[in-house]
């Protein structure tokens, strides 16, 4: 019984946190249980650990009297966001290059390979399989510092990608030929064990996305 339990609020912190990220839940919305119990046909004290959980990890507010709420986006949080992707995600990439073995070489050649051939549909004019996109695109850069052996920094790491992601959906801040050619760039450069050319790769990566994301908020003539 505990171990179906412990299913389903797994399961249930996923769909949430899924509809979050991929703004089938909009930033700022109430998440009122009533509405929640119907559509994950969980129970209220799943519900009330899930949200506690995701509000810990900064994906929801919980506001005292009021309950939770969908958290909020603005400029100053996706750029905080990109920051601390940057501090840590180039450190576990200099780290994993260096550790990195035969295996770790070839879980990023097929994470790069899967990722170059969504991101050419993208290109092509085809966004109806931008989940994919965007799982590829966690996969490869999970691939890249996957060989670092910190669980602690992996774990931070993947909250903080998310948090990314979501922005980059809300947006769909797709960034074409520059993004593709970024991403070879640091594929190689891993794979030559250059740490240097990788990581400042990473950095430019990250902040084009930044920029861009940040343009496209503003551009916006309503709020997401």
């Amino acid at each position: 019984m505990s171990s179906t339990m412990n299913t389903v609020g797994a399961t249930t912190y996923e769909r949430i946190k899924h509809d979050i990220i991929f703004g089938n839940l909009a930033p700022g919305a109430k998440l009122k249980l009533e509405s929640l119990l119907e559509r994950y046909a969980a129970s209220v004290s799943t519900l009330r650990e899930t949200l506690n959980r995701l509000a810990s990890e900064g994906f929801v507010d919980a506001a005292e009297q009021r309950g939770f709420f969908v958290r909020p986006v603005s400029e100053s949080d996706l750029t905080e966001i990109a920051n601390l992707r940057i501090l840590l995600e180039c450190s576990a990439l200099e780290t994993s290059i260096a550790a990195g073995d035969a295996d770790w070489e070839g879980n990023l050649v097929a994470a790069h390979h899967k990722l170059h051939k969504v991101e050419q549909q993208m290109l092509a004019g085809d966004e109806t399989q931008k989940e994919l996109w965007k799982r590829y695109d966690w996969e490869f850069h999970l691939a890249l510092i996957q060989a670092c052996n910190s669980h602690n920094l992996l774990s931070l790491h993947a909250t903080i990608f998310d948090k990314y992601l979501r922005y980059q959906i809300l947006l769909l801040t797709y960034r074409g030929q520059i993004a593709m050619d970024e991403h070879r760039t640091m594929f190689n450069a891993a794979l030559a064990r250059d740490t240097v050319k990788a990581s400042a790769a990473l950095e430019t990566h990250i902040r084009a996305g930044l920029n861009h994301a940040l343009a496209a908020m503003a551009d916006r003539k309503t709020p997401l």
